[in-house]
């Protein structure tokens, strides 16, 4: 991925910028469609995961050996920061929405806890990444004899998915991308059926990042620039009308990236003020939360 060459550029890339709400997207989507077709982790043609593999950071942020054991190659790349999937104890027959579904990665854990009976969707805004689960779906239909797997191209803040029509909506470090974090909220609370639950792992601030990693090209780290303030997450989630909402702090995240020596990790690390790490700023975060009964 080439990095961008001014402070100003590196906010655009991050989606920092809440007012360019289009640039933005078309930003992401241009960043992620390499990384789809590179075949490589989120730094595209090269990783950004220091010593690690996928795998290894799939297991560190929660994932079991067995869930990441058969997926079709390239699903995983290495872009999680939870297990969603996990989190929402699937149940076989339901059906489950992914948002920003990447290679599929998710997609093909939750359809094999759903079952034959059950349906696993996929919405991703990147036709390279689209084209690679669908890609990837035929592979997994050859190896589990499963055929409950969909992948839709279209915007998290306008999700092609009708209303109430899910049972549970699950998505892993992709609304800090979003320019309109409200609306993706909203969203998922629209396509939910009454009683259905959202489980969500995503980055988020504990408290506002200092200026030298806002205006630093090196602060590219999966886009955490872009993310919000927890307690702006949890106004959010209250105003789409969603209860019984908990958030879980899991600051662990940024150690694992720490000890797999990740180059973004450490760039940051240089550019904080002395004394300070990039968990002091920003967690990994556990969202779940249930629309209403009518």
């Amino acid at each position: 991925m080439k990095l961008p060459s001014t402070g100003e550029d590196f906010i655009m890339s991050c989606g920092c910028n809440k007012n360019t709400g289009k640039d933005v997207r078309k930003t992401v989507r241009e960043e992620y469609g390499k990384i789809a077709k590179s075949g490589g982790s989120c730094c595209a043609s090269s990783s950004c995961c220091g010593k690690s593999s996928p795998d290894s950071v799939a297991e560190a942020v929660g994932y079991k050996t067995d869930e990441l054991e058969g997926l079709p190659d390239g699903a995983n790349m290495g872009l999680s920061c939870g297990n969603p999937t996990a989190l929402a104890s699937l149940k076989p027959g339901e059906t489950v929405l992914d948002l920003g579904s990447g290679g599929g990665f998710d997609v093909f854990i939750a359809a094999q806890k759903v079952g034959p009976t059950g349906l696993a969707i996929g919405v991703d805004m990147t036709p390279d990444m689209i084209d690679k689960a669908r890609r990837n779906a035929g592979s997994f239909k050859s190896s589990t004899g499963l055929a409950n797997v969909e992948f839709r191209l279209g915007e998290i803040e306008h999700l092609p998915v009708a209303d109430s029509s899910v049972d549970v909506v699950i998505s892993n470090c992709v609304i800090n991308l979003s320019p309109d974090k409200p609306q993706v909220w909203k969203e998922i609370a629209r396509v939910l059926k009454p009683g259905g639950r959202v489980s969500v792992s995503d980055i988020a601030l504990l408290k506002p990042l200092p200026e030298e990693i806002l205006s630093s090209i090196e602060a590219l780290v999966g886009c955490v620039a872009g993310a919000v303030l927890v307690d702006e997450t949890k106004d959010m989630v209250k105003a789409a009308g969603l209860t019984d909402a908990v958030f879980e702090c899991k600051s662990e995240y940024f150690d694992s990236l720490q000890s797999f020596a990740d180059p973004l990790y450490n760039a940051i690390l240089q550019i904080l003020p002395p004394g300070t790490e990039v968990k002091d700023f920003a967690t990994s975060l556990n969202i779940s939360a249930r629309k209403p009964l009518l």
